[in-house]
């Protein structure tokens, strides 16, 4: 035992080796709290510290980031021109060269589409000569050129012109665009203006050139014609003769500087490109814009979905015209699609092959009777309806026709091919309306016609197929049939292309191509010929052209047609005429097709593309068939022994005959402007009349001057070919006319 001083005795102590602490009672301070204050503060700064390191290195991170970024953005956007051009500049290459694309023409000399060149002019601010003696010439000249760019373009101040230049020398950009889409005119301009006019070595200006193609016609025959456009899809010609109109592309060597731009290297290795060769189609500006004017007043007046008119040359096959006319979604027109080469159910235009069947194998003739019905007849389960209910029963075959009767078709190739229908078919076959016509023009369709036992063909086919349902064909077949009985049974295959063209030198000529021979004897020929004339003296044609002054064959045409899934619910029609004239010396065949609006309230073919092939017809009579035949022109003798007729201004004919002493009789009024003198029973007659703002005077005969100055009097502006008097003109006299309206005028 011990003792303390007060003499308080203890135990011994004794020292326990354990993991567990240890606590001593009656102390003041317990061993263990100091220790564990200790090591938490040292944690926590331990933890600050290695914080205060990590944001450090972020913000470090941060800060080299976007220092990148802002001198990518820099390089990018300041010195993007520069490293280019160091890097342009250390390679060469061999490029090809285009050639220039060739022109399509008309037959009567007119461009339908050619190329034009177009620059996009830029500049090299960094120059050598450019930037001599600290940009002297550069100052010098800044202030005039910026004058003469916002003069030519007009679309910036001088000031405006002149700031952006002079940012262009200070960043020495050495592919600083100045203008895109420069035309040849502007661009002509352009070279004459100070410091452009030093060369490009001195001024820095760099102009690239591209061609690009034009339509003079804009909307005529567009879709015939075609498009040849970067990044675009060609059709019609452009697509057709690609091949002859593009050329051959040539070879250089060249070194590319700032921005792309290639400059020759060595002539050495240089091929010249070979320039495309022009083509002369068969078409004709007048007669197309005839027949493009006639079809576009009845879609518009009818508010038609689409239609076609073509216009052919009977003794060859070239086709004069075609219109191609669809609706767009703001309700205008334009040549959207070539309708013309495109598959349709024909309607009553096809009775023709169907007659020429019959005929043909003498399964009827035109005196054969037919009863109509009324216009309604039951067949395999199914009735057959005419167009409308006209009470007719017994007629002749030929009336039916005239009568465009469906029931009397029907019933007709019924009773003769019922039995043997291949024999039907093959009529078609030979007559090519189940192939293509093989027209030069890519994109036309296959036309359907099905075929005895076929999975399509059923009982109700051919009576269907004899009245023009049940199958399809385009409006160039049916053109190509009705110019076969045209042209005495010769069916010639329809053609665009009328002669290649090399630097100026006609290298080829196309001749018409026979597709055959003969379609059906000349009994028959001549049987077709007088049902096709029946229909427009006797016939559903009769009213359309009443008092014409020529003859007409032809037959019209009206097919209820489908909707898509909605069938037939909303009467869409498709009215045609098909036809030649005149008809005893046919000189041109038409083919009017146009697909009117739902539930149309004038869709008959006779009432629809009847005034459209009546108009063409009209004009093309006036213009080419009676005046080549019928107008003499020649000169005034007292003692003439044949007819005359020559045309003037009023007063200086009225002059002429008085100094010469020529006996005659006027009866012009006192205003006239134009005069005509003739010869009637051997006595000089004079005539004369004023000309009106509104109507269109009759040229026939009139010199271009005088001709000229009676047009422009009215306001038109006056389109000329040829030399001579005036034989034909594009706007028809007496036609209503506004200021500014083309006349073409055709010159002997």
């Amino acid at each position: 035992m011990l003792s303390d001083e007060q003499g308080h005795s203890h135990s011994p102590l004794t020292i326990h080796h354990s993991p567990y602490p240890i606590f001593i009672k009656n102390h003041t301070t317990p061993i263990e709290k100091p220790l564990v204050k200790n090591l938490n503060t040292g944690t926590v700064e331990v933890k600050r510290d290695i914080l205060w390191r990590v944001y450090l290195s972020y913000i470090a991170v941060v800060i080299v980031c976007l220092l990148i970024f802002a001198r990518a953005f820099y390089i990018q956007q300041f010195q993007g021109n520069y490293w280019r051009s160091m890097s342009d500049s250390l390679h060469q290459k061999i490029e090809e060269t285009d050639a220039d694309r060739g022109t399509i023409y008309s037959e009567d000399g007119q461009m339908l589409s050619t190329s034009i060149p177009q620059f996009d002019v830029y500049i090299d601010f960094a120059a050598d000569g450019l930037r001599q003696k600290s940009g002297k010439r550069f100052r010098e000249n800044v202030d005039s050129l910026s004058y003469c760019l916002a003069d030519l373009f007009k679309d910036k101040s001088k000031a405006e012109y002149k700031r952006m230049l002079q940012q262009g020398y200070r960043d020495k950009d050495r592919y600083f665009l100045l203008r895109k889409k420069t035309s040849f005119r502007e661009y002509q301009q352009l070279r004459t203006f100070p410091l452009v006019r030093q060369g490009r070595n001195k001024s820095g200006f760099i102009a690239e050139v591209k061609s690009i193609r034009l339509n003079p016609y804009q909307l005529l025959a567009y879709r015939t014609i075609g498009l040849d456009r970067e990044n675009a899809q060609k059709v019609g010609l452009e697509q057709t003769y690609d091949t002859l109109l593009k050329g051959t592309t040539g070879k250089r060597l060249v070194r590319y500087i700032a921005g792309g731009v290639s400059v020759p290297v060595d002539n050495d290795y240089e091929v010249e490109p070979e320039n495309g060769r022009d083509i002369i189609t068969t078409l004709d500006v007048h007669i197309q814009e005839i027949t493009e004017n006639a079809l576009m007043k009845m879609m518009v007046e009818n508010e038609a979905e689409h239609g076609c008119a073509i216009v052919m040359e009977v003794k060859t096959g070239k086709v004069k015209a075609i219109a191609n006319l669809g609706k767009r979604t703001d309700g205008s027109y334009w040549e959207d699609f070539n309708y013309a080469l495109t598959p349709t159910e024909p309607g009553s235009t096809f009775k023709l092959a169907t007659m020429l069947s019959l005929l043909e194998d003498k399964k009827v003739s035109l005196n054969t009777m037919v009863n109509l019905n009324g216009g309604t007849w039951q067949v395999a389960g199914r009735t057959v309806y005419d167009s409308e209910n006209h009470g007719l029963g017994m007629v002749t075959t030929k009336h039916a026709f005239e009568e465009s009767s469906n029931v009397g078709m029907a019933k007709l190739a019924v009773n003769a091919y019922a039995s043997t229908p291949s024999q039907f078919v093959n009529h078609l076959r030979k007559l090519g309306l189940d192939s293509v016509t093989g027209i030069d023009l890519t994109g036309e369709r296959r036309p359907v016609v099905y075929r005895p036992g076929s999975k399509y063909w059923s009982n109700t086919t051919l009576p269907w197929m004899a009245f023009g349902y049940n199958l399809a064909i385009t409006p160039m077949h049916t053109a190509m049939l009705y110019n076969a009985v045209a042209n005495n049974g010769k069916m010639l295959r329809p053609y665009l292309l009328s002669g290649i063209r090399q630097d100026g030198i006609l290298i080829k000529e196309t001749a018409p191509v026979v597709a055959k021979e003969k379609i059906c004897s000349d009994a028959t020929l001549h049987q077709l010929i007088e049902c096709l004339k029946g229909v427009c003296i006797e016939g559903t044609g009769k009213t359309l052209f009443k008092g014409s002054a020529y003859q007409v064959a032809g037959k019209t045409g009206t097919a209820l047609v489908a909707n898509g899934a909605r069938g037939y619910a909303d009467h869409i029609y498709q009215s045609s005429f098909a036809g030649f004239f005149p008809a005893d010396n046919p000189q041109y065949t038409c083919v009017v097709i146009i697909k009117n609006k739902p539930f149309a309230k004038k869709f008959y073919g006779a009432a629809v593309a009847g005034p459209v092939f009546k108009e063409i017809a009209d004009r093309l009579y006036t213009m080419f068939v009676r005046q080549s035949k019928d107008v003499q022109y020649a000169s005034i003798s007292r003692n003439d022994s044949i007819g005359y007729h020559y045309a003037g201004m009023y007063k200086e004919m009225k002059s002429l005959i008085a100094s010469l002493g020529i006996n005659h009789k006027d009866s012009a009024r006192e205003d006239a402007v134009i005069g005509r003198i003739k010869k009637e029973n051997g006595f000089a007659v004079m005539d004369g009349y004023k000309t009106s703002e509104k109507q269109m005077p009759q040229l026939a005969g009139l010199g271009l001057k005088d001709a000229v100055y009676v047009c422009e009097n009215i306001g038109l502006k006056v389109n000329a070919k040829g030399r001579g008097k005036v034989t034909a003109q594009s706007i028809t006299a007496g036609q209503q006319v506004a200021r500014g309206q083309v006349i073409n005028i055709q010159l002997n």
